[in-house]
């Protein structure tokens, strides 16, 4: 079992799944803030690898999603510096095991990498339900748009 640090939005329902499914596997999950995380440039670069810098962004961002943020533009360092500013553009979560470090929750290469089979019984069913789901995308289940507060379909403004 792996000691997860996690970055989060706090309150964002995946990133709760994530957690959930993570902590089924018998994984320590340490969850941080990704919004108040104090980052530099060259940790929060170390968590991208060798993606293409598209793949470094949130895309449900309230800035990407009203159009004012391109990411299919931006170089590495003009990314970097915007996220440093803006961490809701950062895709979610971060994760650390040791000294390997990933973005985004692909429950395949997660699994591949650290497992994500349930350790008990009584979670293999929660755990199977959870790994069938789109733990990448919007949390809510249905496709809709947000506007620059966030997403309005649960009675409560948050941004995914």
């Amino acid at each position: 079992m792996a000691r997860v640090i996690f970055y989060e939005k706090p309150g964002c329902k995946n990133n709760t799944r994530q957690k959930v499914l993570l902590t089924a596997a018998g994984h320590e999950v340490i969850a941080y803030s990704l919004l108040t995380e104090p980052w530099t440039v060259e940790k929060l670069r170390s968590f991208f690898g060798d993606r293409p810098v598209i793949e470094w962004f949130n895309k449900a961002a309230p800035s990407i999603k009203s159009g004012e943020v391109n990411p299919e533009n931006i170089n590495a360092e003009t990314a970097l510096i915007m996220m440093l500013r803006d961490p809701l553009l950062i895709r979610r979560p971060l994760m650390q095991v040791g000294d390997k470090r990933e973005i985004g929750f692909d429950v395949e290469k997660i699994d591949a990498w650290i497992g994500l089979k349930a350790v008990d019984e009584s979670l293999k069913q929660m755990s199977e339900n959870l790994m069938q789901q789109d733990l990448q995308g919007c949390a809510n289940g249905h496709n809709h748009k947000h506007d620059k507060g966030g997403c309005k379909h649960h009675g409560q403004e948050h941004q995914h």
